[in-house]
């Protein structure tokens, strides 16, 4: 066999070859579920590759990786059936108690060509995000919020974290949602011990309401009484102000008499007042002209009449003595 023989049978082989790795590696199909990433030499094309029949170079020039379009769901939590991994869980709230957390999270791959080669493990990326997105969310709330009516915050605020997160590591994952789907104490021990807390807690709200029920009903009397007062002293203040409007009217009257007849009105006062300080005293009209005291008893006996004048000095002297002193003592 000649040069010119062994060449050409080894270009026939090679054509040979070349043709059967084209028939065998020269297309490739994508289905409705995947989407495929071109890769020339070891590098990654831009463009992803729809569904259908595709064709391209021959293997090792031209190789297809197929990624599925599928959204996933990555479990991350306390699961009962695995004791030992139960610390991995486990998180302590804002308020310093310990809790842990069952999350359900669904993504899928947005970019096959940063899933397959801009990471490791791209799923490993994800739920070591979804743990440090929960702990965090987790490590701001109190456990009453996580424990009641909390959960559908957590989830939002788990979300837009792990959103950030994600993007920030740029590994074609995509975030769809989280379900937070248990959160519970870790133990029996623990779950006791917050109920008592809870009990008390309670208890100290219902003291604390009832004291601000007893302070608004003190206040509302006190403001009750208050108003009372206030009217009661307008009500003094009005009469004491027409008390004294009627003494200076009264007195500007008196003053006015005065003016006209002093003497009158200064007889008149003095009669006046003692009326007003000798309302109930006895009046007696005496005249002592002579060496004979005579009185005449006004008032003593209404209707009856009038003693009878003695001559004698001393009887009448005692009798006026007698009649004076009564009239001290009334």
């Amino acid at each position: 066999m000649t040069l010119k023989q062994i060449y050409q049978t080894i270009g026939i082989i090679v054509i040979v070859i070349f043709l059967g790795l084209f028939l065998l590696t020269g297309w490739y199909t994508v289905d409705e579920s995947e989407q495929a990433v071109l890769i020339t030499f070891g590098k990654a094309e831009e463009s992803t590759t729809e569904s259908g029949l595709h064709f391209k170079l021959p293997w090792p020039i031209q190789s297809v990786e197929k990624v599925s379009t599928e959204t996933f769901s990555l479990n991350f939590g306390y699961d009962p059936e695995e004791q030992q991994s139960a610390d991995v869980v486990r998180m302590i709230t804002g308020d310093e108690n310990i809790l842990q957390a069952d999350l359900v999270v669904q993504w899928k791959i947005v970019d096959p060509a940063r899933y397959l080669f801009y990471a490791e493990d791209p799923e490993q990326v994800l739920y070591n995000g979804t743990s440090a997105a929960l702990r965090s969310i987790i490590g701001s709330s109190n456990i009453d919020e996580a424990l009641t009516d909390g959960k559908a915050r957590i989830e939002n605020d788990v979300l837009e974290l792990l959103v950030k997160i994600m993007d920030d590591y740029n590994v074609g994952i995509a975030i769809q949602d989280v379900k937070l789907q248990e959160v519970d104490l870790p133990n029996e021990e623990v779950r006791q011990a917050f109920m008592k807390v809870t009990d008390a807690r309670e208890t100290m709200n219902t003291k604390e309401n009832e004291a601000e029920k007893y302070r608004n009903e003190k206040y509302e009397e006190a403001l009750g009484e208050k108003d009372a007062i206030i009217s009661r002293a307008e009500g003094d203040k009005i009469a004491r102000v027409e008390n004294a409007r009627g003494n200076v009217a009264a007195f500007n009257a008196l003053y006015a008499a005065y003016e006209n007849d002093p003497e009158v009105t200064k007889q008149r006062l003095v009669l006046e007042t003692l009326d007003q300080v000798l309302p109930g005293a006895e009046i007696y009209i005496m005249n002592d002209d002579g060496n004979t005291l005579k009185y005449l008893p006004l008032g003593k006996q209404q209707g009856a009449a009038p003693g009878p004048v003695t001559d004698n000095a001393d009887d009448n002297t005692e009798q006026e003595e007698e009649e004076t002193n009564g009239n001290e003592q009334q």
